[in-house]
């Protein structure tokens, strides 16, 4: 892919291969920026025919032995380190790429670059030392526990954090000595695209490496009915998780599902307001709401409510809509006008179904962003949890605020939701905090923070939140084999 200027418009075309290719139709589909609702690139629109094409290229790279087995585990992590290398090198270009294609704020974005050299560097720290056991089985055996790669991995990202969450799958993968098709959300296919070009430019062997753009239906479905796709890891909505799971169910295909979530934000009166105000406010409106984790329901003790809610407008009212590389934007685009409209139908219904307005934002006043996709930030009063926007995930800037009255009554309240997938507590109470992470049913909790997602640690959700784990060395295990060799010394 070329280098690029931001008021530029340009072409790209998928990663199979090793080869640059357009669809075998000939379709595209065009990216659109959201702040603008200008078209900023034209790529590929893929189908079952180029999915088979990639799944082809990996499986015969896979089977040939090219990445898993002629490939050693120290070149595999030579050629991680030199992905880590070129994204951070290429920084700043992939910032910019990043917010023109979905929204969010220059500064995050390159943060989130950031963090993607971190992860390609700490799965090549792994790749080296995915090492097996011997139990113990009697003096006249030996067992063998060894690691294998999965193999063929079909990778399906969302459009809120592309390049991260492309690196969140694709690192460990790759270090585990599988080979990949990545399906980038239609909404953002260009990091994607532009992470093809590096892997390409360090030298990792063709067909390891797939990127096929297009819709779900045309270009993630083929990748769950077809056989020669081992494993299938997805992050995205809970409908659709469920849909995966029951079609890969059909082939036992392996399935790691990393769904949605009505994280709870919990504050005790005891808690540090400010840190607390401040937290829950970026836990909520950071990239403009569009976060799995987003602490939305807000829960705040009865003696603290009124100071709280008046507080969490006084931020709100702060926040600023813009383009994202506008340095002084605080809140940038919705991602597409599909899920703007679907955020302002949430709140256009909540009155009715028995939420009363404590804040609501305004749009930005720049003409030049009048066609961009915006949603102004909300919090909405609720005094039980049955309003649509205080039980479903709304993937927007929305916040409801519920009043509790003890900690059994925020961990009933916390617990209330069909998701699982995180939760923040606020206390300086060590007791209370503890008592209330381990009885919260989330696969992560913080405690006087919010938001924090170390690569280092893990990630993912109990209940409606998904299957299996990320991140850390917990997402190696979604990408191995273990195999028991037996062997008969007597």
């Amino acid at each position: 892919m070329a280098e690029h200027a931001h008021s530029e418009r340009f072409d790209s075309q998928m990663f199979i291969g090793g080869q640059w290719v357009d669809a075998v139709s000939g379709a595209t589909f065009d990216s659109i920026n959201p702040a603008t609702g200008a078209v900023i690139a034209t790529v590929p629109r893929g189908d079952v025919n180029d999915v088979g094409r990639a799944v082809a290229a990996a499986r015969d790279a896979f089977d040939s032995g090219r990445w898993g087995q002629a490939t050693s585990e120290r070149e595999r992590s030579r050629l991680l380190f030199a992905i880590a290398e070129e994204v951070r090198r290429e920084r700043d270009a992939l910032a910019e790429l990043e917010v023109l294609d979905c929204g969010k704020l220059l500064a995050d974005a390159r943060a989130d670059i950031d963090e993607v050299a971190f992860m390609f560097e700490y799965y090549a720290g792994w790749a080296t030392k995915l090492a097996g056991d011997i139990p113990p089985v009697g003096p006249h055996a030996m067992s063998l526990i060894v690691n294998e790669p999965v193999g063929v991995c079909g990778l399906i990202v969302p459009w809120n954090y592309p390049m991260l969450m492309a690196a969140q799958k694709v690192a460990p993968a790759l270090a585990a000595g599988c080979t990949v098709v990545l399906k980038p959300a239609e909404q953002t296919p260009l990091t994607a695209l532009r992470l093809a070009s590096i892997v390409e430019r360090v030298g990792v062997p063709a067909g390891v490496f797939n990127v096929v753009t297009g819709f779900g239906v045309e270009a993630g479905e083929p990748m769950l009915t077809d056989p020669r796709v081992d494993k299938i890891s997805f992050t995205g909505s809970l409908a659709v998780g469920r849909h995966i799971q029951r079609t890969c169910a059909d082939q036992l295909k392996r399935v790691t599902l990393e769904l949605g979530g009505k994280s709870p934000n919990i504050i005790y009166a005891d808690a540090s307001l400010a840190e607390a105000i401040s937290g829950t406010c970026s836990g909520v409106f950071g990239n403009q709401g569009e976060v799995c984790s987003a602490g939305s329901l807000v829960l705040v003790e009865r003696s603290i409510y009124e100071n709280v809610i008046s507080q969490l407008a006084e931020v709100a009212s702060e926040i600023r809509l813009g383009s994202g590389l506008d340095p002084d934007v605080t809140m940038g685009p919705l991602v597409s006008s599909a899920q703007r409209d679907r955020v302002q139908g949430y709140v256009a219904s909540a009155p009715s179904d028995g939420a009363r307005c404590l804040y609501a934002g305004d749009l930005p006043s720049d003409p030049r962003l009048t066609e961009g996709f915006f949603v102004p930030p909300s919090i909405w009063e609720v005094d039980d949890l049955a309003p649509r926007i205080a039980r479903e995930e709304i993937f927007g800037p929305v916040m409801t605020v519920t009043p509790f009255e003890s900690v059994d009554d925020a961990i009933r309240l916390g617990n209330s939701t069909e998701y699982g997938l995180a939760a923040a507590i606020w206390t300086s109470d060590i007791k209370k905090a503890l008592t209330t992470a381990r009885a919260i049913r989330a696969g992560v909790v913080w405690v006087n923070d919010s938001q924090p997602a170390p690569s280092e640690s893990m990630w993912g959700g109990y209940k409606q939140s998904g299957v299996g784990r990320e991140l850390g060395p917990y997402a190696l295990d979604a990408y191995l084999e273990k195999k028991h060799i037996y062997i008969n010394l007597s």
